[in-house]
């Protein structure tokens, strides 16, 4: 890879910009364990499968395009 592509120097621009932290690390860890609980496990307890619990298997595009039509009316 060139020393001189836009890919490599904008890599070697974070690179060394994370090497170099020691504040910064501990904020990102707090935000990769924030999205974590929030993608991971928020989703789980909180935003079950609404299609899974209403359809059969297979039938999911029909249930959202019945839906479409009833409420475009």
């Amino acid at each position: 890879m060139s020393k001189q592509g836009f890919w490599y120097r904008a890599f070697d621009l974070y690179y060394d910009g994370f090497r170099n932290m020691k504040l910064g690390k501990t904020l990102w860890a707090i935000i990769f364990i924030k999205l974590f609980i929030m993608f991971a496990i928020l989703k789980v307890f909180f935003f079950p499968n609404f299609l899974k619990s209403h359809t059969v298997e297979g039938g999911e595009s029909d249930y959202v395009a019945s839906e479409m039509i009833e409420r475009a009316h």
